[in-house]
């Protein structure tokens, strides 16, 4: 994928709203699926293994399908790989996800470098080696780039 125009790169701030809405988002849809109990702070739970399982699943799925994930894409955000500009690989999507355990070390650092890093990247993102573009319109599935027989193979 050749970006038109010079990449804009998402700063500290959007990229904070997004996960803010993000959270709010799975936090509501999760309520939904376990009921209202699955706030409970008192024990480790089966419930927080399922939430946490669960989370990692959709985020990874949505950051490899869509290029992000719903907060993202409300602000115009989208992950890629930093150096093709492509859409992220399976396998940079978990060390991406499993990279903001390393962000959150030590006083969420890998998070707040961000907001100094030239293409604005936070750890995660560079173990990964993504960026989070914003307004680039990459398409997220280059469906329409296949012939008839590449779609029909893929449904069988």
């Amino acid at each position: 994928m050749k970006l038109l125009a010079a990449p804009v790169y998402a700063g500290f701030w959007r990229r904070a709203a997004a996960a803010m809405l993000d959270g709010m988002i799975f936090f509501f849809l999760v309520g939904l699926l376990l009921g209202p109990d699955f706030v409970n702070t008192e024990t480790f739970t089966l419930e927080g293994l399922v939430s946490d399982g669960l989370m990692m699943l959709v985020t990874v799925a949505l950051w490899t399908k869509f290029l992000g994930t719903p907060g993202k894409l409300l602000l115009s955000c989208q992950v890629v790989d930093a150096a093709s500009f492509e859409p992220i690989t399976l396998k940079q999507a978990i060390i991406r996800y499993l990279g903001y355990f390393v962000s959150m070390l030590p006083l969420m650092l890998g998070f707040l470098w961000i907001a100094w890093d030239p293409r604005k990247q936070g750890f995660h993102d560079k173990l990964a080696k993504t960026v989070v573009l914003y307004n680039a319109g990459i398409e997220a599935d280059a469906e329409s780039d296949k012939s008839l027989d590449q779609l029909l193979s893929e449904v069988r």
